[in-house]
């Protein structure tokens, strides 16, 4: 494939599906303390075997449950958490991701003092750090982590480009390159946290490669 055509499937993806998870969440991301932690949530929910429209709603769910920072997530009953969870339609993980919640928010309080940015200062701009400290709050494996890195990129431009095993399975569905920085400089000025997001829905729904081929020409 020429690389005119990489950019046309690049683009024609980017135009009807480069939309990040945060923004579908609801969450205006931004290098704050609130917003970092209601999208580390939503990491925790979209990497469990649930479909990803459940996980977005369960996000949106807990924050109208006023459950969007650290602190009013631990001082929530763990009943709290299970019925914002199941408003969500989050049912089938509901009482270990309670409990979860709860113990990660009590972390990310006493050890960071409630703010992802210490954690951040704590890893000195190193990916790999990063993906580890992430990695010790309940519920965040690796998949947990590669989605929060892949939307916090956006703000957090250290980790860019960050497009990891899944957003790269989508890039394989495409034909377009593997290498991380050759498919960042195909979204030209697009974010690569968009172009994450939008590769991810290609590897998950093979529909969307295959519009995105068509549409390219």
């Amino acid at each position: 494939m020429g690389v005119d055509r990489r950019e046309r499937v690049v683009h024609a993806l980017l135009d009807a599906h480069g939309r990040t998870f945060a923004d579908e969440a609801g969450i205006p991301l931004k290098d704050a303390p609130q917003p970092l932690y209601r999208l580390l949530v939503l990491s925790h929910l979209l990497s469990a075997r649930i479909r990803g429209s459940i996980a977005l709603a369960t996000a949106r769910a807990l924050h109208e449950a006023g459950l969007r920072d650290p602190r009013r997530m631990a001082a929530a009953t763990w009943q709290d958490r299970v019925d914002a969870l199941g408003r969500g339609g989050y049912r089938r993980y509901d009482e270990r991701t309670a409990t979860q919640l709860g113990d990660g928010a009590q972390l990310l309080t006493e050890r960071w003092g409630g703010d992802l940015r210490r954690l951040r200062r704590e890893a000195d701009g190193e990916v790999r750090q990063l993906r580890r400290l992430l990695q010790e709050f309940p519920g965040i494996g690796p998949a947990g982590a590669d989605i929060f890195l892949r939307e916090a990129q956006q703000v957090w431009p250290e980790a860019a480009p960050y497009l990891d095993a899944k957003a790269l399975q989508g890039a394989e569905r495409l034909n377009l390159p593997q290498g991380p920085e050759r498919l960042a400089a195909l979204a030209g000025d697009t974010g690569t946290a968009a172009l994450a997001a939008a590769l991810v829905r290609a590897a998950v729904d093979r529909q969307v490669a295959e519009d995105t081929l068509r549409r390219a020409g």
